[in-house]
């Protein structure tokens, strides 16, 4: 992920916490804390809940308080509202489908890690033009999926993505494969029968196996 500059090493960065970050869409806030500890149970500590739903902040801060465990972020950011949005719910990280400038420099100020989309060669070169070298590639499948990413490797070197966007447990450890995808984005550890039925150690047992993902 991309702090306030200076940039974080890959050390330290959220992308190297597990090979894919569960991408959670949350109507009821209630949901959040016992989804959180079942991904967390099931090996896959960082979290990002979508900014899309009028309950995500409050899921954002419950995870925040309730699992420390967790490391927990907001995605669909769209621009400086949705910062300081993620910020007072106690967001440890940012993701947004893509980039301006004026987003960027919100989410720089922000002080957190963050992940810009992008998908094409000319938005990568103008994020690592301006330090930033951990990107979220997105729509992946439509965007050109793995052939696309692997043909990138080579003249942008210094660029290391989580690909999001139509990745199922099928295609994922090709992306995992590529020298230059650190993780993945997806959410199928979370299947729609088992959020409505609260099915939460089926939820930590898909996660289990998306953390054994790519031998990782």
């Amino acid at each position: 992920m991309n702090p306030a500059p200076p940039p974080s090493s890959s050390s330290s960065s959220v992308l190297d916490l597990a090979p894919v970050i569960p991408v959670v869409v949350l109507e009821d806030a209630a949901d959040a804390v016992p989804l959180a500890r079942a991904l967390v149970a099931g090996g896959l500590p960082a979290i990002e809940v979508t900014l899309r739903t009028e309950a995500a902040p409050e899921a954002i801060r419950a995870i925040a308080q309730a699992v420390p465990e967790a490391v927990v972020g907001a995605g669909t950011v769209l621009g400086p509202q949705d910062v300081q949005t993620a910020v007072a719910a106690g967001a440890r990280f940012l993701v947004s489908p893509g980039w301006t400038d004026t987003l960027l420099e919100a989410m720089r100020a922000s002080g957190l890690p963050f992940l810009p989309g992008v998908s094409t060669v000319s938005e990568v070169v103008a994020l690592l033009e301006r330090g930033v070298t951990e990107l979220k590639f997105f729509p992946a499948e439509a965007a050109g999926g793995t052939g696309y990413l692997k043909s990138l490797a080579s003249p942008l070197p210094r660029a290391r993505f989580c690909p999001t966007g139509g990745v199922t447990a099928a295609n994922a450890p090709g992306y995992l494969a590529l020298p230059n995808v650190a993780c993945v984005g997806g959410t199928w550890m979370l299947p729609a029968d088992a959020l409505a039925a609260k099915d939460w150690e089926r939820v930590r047992a898909l996660a289990a196996e998306a953390a054994a993902t790519g031998g990782r």
